[in-house]
Protein backbone atom coordinates (compact mmCIF):
# COMPACT_ATOMS: atom_id res chain seq x y z
CA UNK A 1 0.00 0.00 0.00
CA UNK A 2 1.14 3.61 -0.37
CA UNK A 3 2.85 5.21 2.60
CA UNK A 4 1.26 8.55 1.75
CA UNK A 5 -1.74 9.68 -0.29
CA UNK A 6 -1.63 13.22 -1.70
CA UNK A 7 -4.90 14.60 -3.07
CA UNK A 8 -4.50 17.59 -5.38
CA UNK A 9 -8.13 18.61 -5.76
CA UNK A 10 -8.03 22.14 -7.11
CA UNK A 11 -8.51 24.67 -8.07
CA UNK A 12 -9.39 25.49 -11.68
CA UNK A 13 -7.30 28.29 -13.24
CA UNK A 14 -4.44 27.90 -10.76
CA UNK A 15 -1.96 25.89 -12.83
CA UNK A 16 -3.54 22.45 -12.54
CA UNK A 17 -2.92 21.61 -16.20
CA UNK A 18 0.78 22.37 -15.74
CA UNK A 19 0.91 20.02 -12.75
CA UNK A 20 -0.82 17.20 -14.57
CA UNK A 21 1.32 17.58 -17.68
CA UNK A 22 4.45 17.45 -15.52
CA UNK A 23 3.26 14.25 -13.84
CA UNK A 24 2.14 12.67 -17.12
CA UNK A 25 5.25 13.54 -19.08
CA UNK A 26 7.58 12.29 -16.34
CA UNK A 27 5.64 9.25 -15.19
CA UNK A 28 8.44 6.76 -16.06
CA UNK A 29 11.05 8.80 -14.16
CA UNK A 30 8.81 9.43 -11.16
CA UNK A 31 7.67 5.80 -10.91
CA UNK A 32 10.49 4.98 -8.50
CA UNK A 33 9.04 7.19 -5.76
CA UNK A 34 5.40 7.89 -6.65
CA UNK A 35 2.39 6.83 -8.66
CA UNK A 36 -0.12 9.33 -9.99
CA UNK A 37 -3.78 9.11 -10.94
CA UNK A 38 -4.70 11.90 -13.33
CA UNK A 39 -8.01 13.14 -14.72
CA UNK A 40 -8.23 10.77 -17.73
CA UNK A 41 -7.76 7.82 -15.36
CA UNK A 42 -10.69 8.79 -13.12
CA UNK A 43 -13.36 10.06 -15.51
CA UNK A 44 -16.15 8.29 -13.61
CA UNK A 45 -15.00 9.82 -10.33
CA UNK A 46 -14.72 13.40 -11.58
CA UNK A 47 -17.96 13.00 -13.50
CA UNK A 48 -19.73 12.24 -10.23
CA UNK A 49 -17.94 15.16 -8.53
CA UNK A 50 -19.12 17.52 -11.27
CA UNK A 51 -22.66 16.22 -11.00
CA UNK A 52 -22.70 16.65 -7.23
CA UNK A 53 -21.38 20.21 -7.52
CA UNK A 54 -24.45 21.06 -9.60
CA UNK A 55 -27.16 19.10 -7.81
CA UNK A 56 -26.01 18.64 -4.23
CA UNK A 57 -27.97 15.39 -4.49
CA UNK A 58 -27.01 12.70 -1.93
CA UNK A 59 -27.27 10.11 -4.72
CA UNK A 60 -24.59 11.91 -6.74
CA UNK A 61 -22.44 12.06 -3.62
CA UNK A 62 -22.97 8.33 -3.06
CA UNK A 63 -21.91 7.66 -6.66
CA UNK A 64 -18.77 9.70 -6.10
CA UNK A 65 -17.93 7.80 -2.90
CA UNK A 66 -18.49 4.40 -4.52
CA UNK A 67 -16.46 5.29 -7.60
CA UNK A 68 -13.60 6.59 -5.44
CA UNK A 69 -13.47 3.26 -3.61
CA UNK A 70 -13.38 1.35 -6.91
CA UNK A 71 -10.66 3.63 -8.26
CA UNK A 72 -8.39 3.13 -5.27
CA UNK A 73 -9.11 -0.60 -5.10
CA UNK A 74 -7.93 -0.97 -8.71
CA UNK A 75 -4.47 0.50 -8.03
CA UNK A 76 -1.49 -1.88 -8.20
CA UNK A 77 0.75 -2.39 -5.16
CA UNK A 78 2.49 0.84 -4.24
CA UNK A 79 5.52 -0.69 -2.50
CA UNK A 80 5.49 2.11 0.07
CA UNK A 81 5.57 4.81 -2.59
CA UNK A 82 3.49 7.99 -2.58
CA UNK A 83 0.12 7.91 -4.36
CA UNK A 84 -0.98 11.23 -5.85
CA UNK A 85 -4.47 11.97 -7.19
CA UNK A 86 -4.50 15.13 -9.28
CA UNK A 87 -7.59 16.71 -10.82
CA UNK A 88 -9.12 20.10 -10.18
CA UNK A 89 -12.46 18.50 -11.03
CA UNK A 90 -12.40 16.55 -7.78
CA UNK A 91 -13.79 19.87 -6.53
CA UNK A 92 -16.59 19.79 -9.13
CA UNK A 93 -17.27 22.22 -11.95
CA UNK A 94 -15.60 25.59 -12.30
CA UNK A 95 -17.94 28.06 -10.54
CA UNK A 96 -19.96 30.00 -13.06
CA UNK A 97 -21.44 26.91 -14.68
CA UNK A 98 -25.23 26.77 -14.31
CA UNK A 99 -26.01 25.71 -10.76
CA UNK A 100 -22.45 26.12 -9.48
CA UNK A 101 -21.83 29.26 -7.45
CA UNK A 102 -18.72 28.19 -5.51
CA UNK A 103 -16.54 25.25 -4.47
CA UNK A 104 -18.62 24.07 -1.51
CA UNK A 105 -18.92 20.57 -3.05
CA UNK A 106 -15.34 19.70 -2.09
CA UNK A 107 -16.17 20.24 1.59
CA UNK A 108 -18.23 17.05 1.57
CA UNK A 109 -16.48 15.18 -1.24
CA UNK A 110 -13.18 15.50 0.62
CA UNK A 111 -14.69 13.52 3.49
CA UNK A 112 -15.56 10.71 1.06
CA UNK A 113 -12.03 10.72 -0.37
CA UNK A 114 -10.57 10.39 3.11
CA UNK A 115 -13.01 7.62 4.07
CA UNK A 116 -12.13 5.59 0.97
CA UNK A 117 -8.37 6.11 1.28
CA UNK A 118 -8.19 5.50 5.03
CA UNK A 119 -10.27 2.31 4.81
CA UNK A 120 -8.15 0.89 1.99
CA UNK A 121 -4.78 2.23 3.17
CA UNK A 122 -5.10 2.44 6.96
CA UNK A 123 -1.38 3.01 7.55
CA UNK A 124 -1.00 5.75 4.95
CA UNK A 125 -0.70 9.45 5.71
CA UNK A 126 -3.47 11.33 3.84
CA UNK A 127 -2.98 14.98 2.91
CA UNK A 128 -4.60 17.49 0.59
CA UNK A 129 -2.94 20.02 -1.70
CA UNK A 130 -4.53 23.10 -3.23
CA UNK A 131 -3.18 25.88 -5.40
CA UNK A 132 -4.80 29.24 -4.73
CA UNK A 133 -4.63 32.59 -6.46
CA UNK A 134 -5.29 36.30 -6.00
CA UNK A 135 -9.12 36.53 -5.97
CA UNK A 136 -9.41 39.27 -8.58
CA UNK A 137 -7.01 37.52 -10.96
CA UNK A 138 -8.80 34.21 -10.42
CA UNK A 139 -12.20 35.72 -11.20
CA UNK A 140 -10.92 37.24 -14.43
CA UNK A 141 -9.31 33.98 -15.51
CA UNK A 142 -12.43 31.98 -14.64
CA UNK A 143 -14.61 34.42 -16.56
CA UNK A 144 -12.59 34.20 -19.76
CA UNK A 145 -12.42 30.42 -19.48
CA UNK A 146 -16.22 30.38 -19.48
CA UNK A 147 -16.29 32.73 -22.46
CA UNK A 148 -13.92 30.43 -24.32
CA UNK A 149 -15.46 27.07 -23.43
CA UNK A 150 -19.15 27.80 -22.79
CA UNK A 151 -21.88 30.24 -23.79
CA UNK A 152 -21.02 32.99 -21.26
CA UNK A 153 -22.42 36.36 -22.34
CA UNK A 154 -22.34 38.48 -19.16
CA UNK A 155 -19.84 41.27 -18.62
CA UNK A 156 -16.68 40.62 -16.62
CA UNK A 157 -17.68 43.01 -13.83
CA UNK A 158 -21.05 41.30 -13.51
CA UNK A 159 -19.26 37.95 -13.21
CA UNK A 160 -16.89 39.34 -10.59
CA UNK A 161 -19.82 40.62 -8.54
CA UNK A 162 -21.94 37.48 -8.86
CA UNK A 163 -19.16 34.99 -8.09
CA UNK A 164 -17.01 36.98 -5.67
CA UNK A 165 -17.60 34.36 -2.97
CA UNK A 166 -16.20 31.61 -5.17
CA UNK A 167 -12.82 33.36 -5.26
CA UNK A 168 -12.14 32.67 -1.56
CA UNK A 169 -10.00 29.67 -2.41
CA UNK A 170 -8.09 29.80 0.85
CA UNK A 171 -11.38 29.72 2.73
CA UNK A 172 -12.38 26.54 0.93
CA UNK A 173 -8.99 24.97 1.68
CA UNK A 174 -9.51 25.84 5.36
CA UNK A 175 -12.94 24.23 5.17
CA UNK A 176 -11.47 20.99 3.82
CA UNK A 177 -9.04 20.89 6.72
CA UNK A 178 -11.90 21.35 9.16
CA UNK A 179 -14.16 18.81 7.42
CA UNK A 180 -11.57 16.05 7.19
CA UNK A 181 -9.20 16.68 10.07
CA UNK A 182 -6.34 16.03 7.65
CA UNK A 183 -3.42 18.30 6.76
CA UNK A 184 -4.16 20.71 3.93
CA UNK A 185 -1.13 22.17 2.16
CA UNK A 186 -1.45 25.06 -0.24
CA UNK A 187 0.61 27.32 -2.46
CA UNK A 188 -0.23 30.62 -4.12
CA UNK A 189 0.12 30.58 -7.91
CA UNK A 190 1.83 33.97 -7.87
CA UNK A 191 4.44 32.63 -5.43
CA UNK A 192 5.40 29.48 -7.34
CA UNK A 193 5.30 30.74 -10.94
CA UNK A 194 9.05 31.42 -10.91
CA UNK A 195 10.07 28.06 -9.46
CA UNK A 196 11.49 25.26 -11.58
CA UNK A 197 8.40 23.28 -12.67
CA UNK A 198 6.23 26.20 -11.54
CA UNK A 199 2.93 25.07 -9.98
CA UNK A 200 4.13 21.47 -9.91
CA UNK A 201 7.09 22.31 -7.66
CA UNK A 202 5.21 22.38 -4.32
CA UNK A 203 3.38 19.18 -5.22
CA UNK A 204 6.70 17.46 -5.97
CA UNK A 205 7.85 18.69 -2.57
CA UNK A 206 4.80 17.19 -0.91
CA UNK A 207 5.29 13.91 -2.77
CA UNK A 208 8.88 13.88 -1.46
CA UNK A 209 10.50 13.63 -4.89
CA UNK A 210 14.26 13.81 -4.27
CA UNK A 211 16.51 16.22 -6.10
CA UNK A 212 18.35 13.56 -8.11
CA UNK A 213 15.05 12.50 -9.67
CA UNK A 214 13.95 16.11 -10.25
CA UNK A 215 17.18 16.72 -12.11
CA UNK A 216 16.04 14.16 -14.70
CA UNK A 217 12.54 15.53 -15.20
CA UNK A 218 11.34 17.16 -18.42
CA UNK A 219 9.48 20.45 -18.26
CA UNK A 220 6.22 20.46 -20.25
CA UNK A 221 5.33 23.10 -22.79
CA UNK A 222 3.00 25.86 -21.54
CA UNK A 223 -0.62 24.73 -21.78
CA UNK A 224 -4.12 26.20 -21.61
CA UNK A 225 -2.82 29.68 -22.36
CA UNK A 226 -5.30 32.55 -22.30
CA UNK A 227 -5.97 33.95 -25.78
CA UNK A 228 -5.01 37.55 -26.54
CA UNK A 229 -7.54 40.25 -25.57
CA UNK A 230 -8.81 40.74 -29.13
CA UNK A 231 -9.46 37.00 -29.48
CA UNK A 232 -11.30 36.92 -26.15
CA UNK A 233 -13.44 39.86 -27.28
CA UNK A 234 -14.30 38.03 -30.49
CA UNK A 235 -15.20 34.85 -28.56
CA UNK A 236 -17.56 36.91 -26.40
CA UNK A 237 -19.08 38.48 -29.52
CA UNK A 238 -19.71 35.02 -30.99
CA UNK A 239 -21.40 33.90 -27.77
CA UNK A 240 -23.69 36.92 -27.91
CA UNK A 241 -24.53 37.05 -31.60
CA UNK A 242 -24.37 33.52 -33.07
CA UNK A 243 -27.64 31.97 -31.96
CA UNK A 244 -27.13 28.48 -33.36
CA UNK A 245 -25.13 26.48 -30.81
CA UNK A 246 -23.41 24.20 -33.32
CA UNK A 247 -22.47 27.11 -35.58
CA UNK A 248 -21.17 29.06 -32.60
CA UNK A 249 -19.02 26.14 -31.45
CA UNK A 250 -17.54 25.69 -34.92
CA UNK A 251 -16.80 29.40 -35.24
CA UNK A 252 -15.06 29.50 -31.89
CA UNK A 253 -13.04 26.38 -32.67
CA UNK A 254 -11.97 27.86 -36.02
CA UNK A 255 -10.89 31.11 -34.34
CA UNK A 256 -8.84 29.30 -31.70
CA UNK A 257 -7.28 27.05 -34.35
CA UNK A 258 -6.28 30.12 -36.32
CA UNK A 259 -4.24 31.42 -33.39
CA UNK A 260 -2.82 28.01 -32.47
CA UNK A 261 -4.92 27.43 -29.36
CA UNK A 262 -7.08 24.53 -30.52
Amino acid sequence: MPRKVVIHAGFHKTGSNSIQQTLRLNRPVLRRVMASILKPMMRDVVGAARAYSVTGDPLDRARFAARMVLLLQDQPPMNRRVLCLSSEELSGHLPGRPGVTDYRAILTLSEDIVTAASNLFPQAEIVFFFLTRDPRAWLESAYWEHVKSSDMVMELEDFRHRFAGAADLDGIADGVAQATGRPVHRARLEDVAGRVFGPAAPLLDLCEVPQDIRDGLTRPEPANLRPAPDILTELLRLNRHVANKAARRLAKEALLREVGLA
